[in-house]
């Protein structure tokens, strides 16, 4: 497709979608699409229009002292039945909530956000990663790299607790540039663990009944797609991580794999899943990849990225907008189409 064309699609959906956006996504086309400097007068109505949007003052009216916000009755038993946070539904709740915080202009300063993080700092064990949710015994790279993108795109980064938080991600980096579920992504396809169900595995590992694990020995088993997604998301929030070698192999690592099938039944092995157009983008999707990697500068120099630009252009309606599916999602297509856009008009800028 030719530049001229790419830009027309740009600026027609663009001018649609900014005479119906609410706040936020109307922010995302001002800076992410439209390139609007911090003192345009327009960009300054929307930021303040972000403040008093009524999702974000609720989330804010509703987070509590402690830093967490209530979770459903069934889901606080389950919880309490178990060592609580940082596993279960609480930690959860808080990482997607500030997620949605963060969309709205909110930072670390706003309300009691910064107790929220704080919350989430203190569960980090000695080795630098943060517990949770699932088991105690099971450091999931995925979450950490979530709680990263939080916590920097909140406006902590120098924080000591941070540095060494990502150096235990680039830690367990693997050799083909990605990160697994330890345990779960390899040492159960071993004979003896591979007919057990995830949950009876997990036992096994919290009594310490797996022993003798090194990460070494389970190097010829692919990496997981999703979470070097995961993780990469969390570096690219600041220039200093996003220049990282660890950062540049990570992406490489799920642009080389776009539209294949994920290794691991673990999490979202169907190749649907590149193709699924979500939001809130918790753990990934074809969309979410290009976001990330046209932020990172990939463009039309590299061949890899033709097929999936194809695919959301072709994605696109004929309303010129994206939808999650032929139901009507208002505000979830709003924040998908931005997304699509601002993939778009890197890719553009790059021709």
């Amino acid at each position: 497709m030719q530049k001229s064309e790419l830009n027309r699609i740009v600026e027609e959906s663009t001018r649609k979608l900014m005479q119906i956006s609410v706040p936020p996504v109307r922010y995302g086309i001002l800076v992410d699409v439209l390139r609007r400097d911090i003192d345009d007068t327009v960009l300054q109505r929307t930021i303040s229009e972000c403040r008093t949007y009524p999702m974000r003052l609720k989330l804010l009216d509703t987070l509590r002292e402690d830093g967490t916000w209530p979770i459903s009755k069934q889901r606080k038993i389950a919880e309490d039945a178990g060592p609580g946070p940082p596993i279960g539904w609480t930690y959860i709740t808080m990482l997607r909530n500030l997620y949605e915080l963060g969309e709205c202009c909110s930072t670390k300063d706003d309300g009691r956000i910064r107790a929220s993080i704080e919350r989430i700092l203190g569960w980090q064990t000695k080795e630098g990663y943060i517990p949770g949710p699932w088991s105690p015994a099971l450091p999931l790279p995925q979450y950490n790299g979530f709680a990263l993108r939080n916590i920097v795109r909140l406006g902590l980064l120098d924080d000591r607790r941070v540095d060494r938080l990502v150096k235990w991600l680039v830690k367990v980096q693997r050799p083909d540039g990605g990160w697994n579920i330890p345990f779960l992504e390899d040492v159960k396809y071993l004979p003896k663990y591979r007919y057990m169900s995830t949950d009876d595995f997990t036992e096994l590992i919290e009594r310490g009944e797996v022993s003798g694990y090194d990460p070494a020995d389970h190097f010829d088993t692919p990496s997981c797609i999703w979470t070097t997604l995961m993780v990469v998301r969390g570096f690219i929030q600041t220039t200093s991580l996003e220049k990282m070698k660890a950062t540049r192999r990570g992406a490489e690592f799920f642009l080389d794999r776009f539209f294949q099938r994920n290794y691991h039944s673990s999490f979202y092995k169907s190749e649907k899943n590149w193709t699924m157009l979500k939001y809130p983008t918790y753990f990934g999707s074809g969309l979410c990849a290009l976001d990330i990697l046209t932020f990172m500068g990939y463009g039309p120099e590299d061949p890899r990225m033709d097929k999936p630009i194809k695919w959301l252009l072709n994605a696109r309606s004929r309303d010129g907008f994206w939808h999650r599916s032929d139901r009507p999602h208002p505000v979830t297509d709003q924040w998908i189409s931005v997304i699509a856009l601002s993939i778009l008009d890197r890719y553009a800028r790059a021709m």
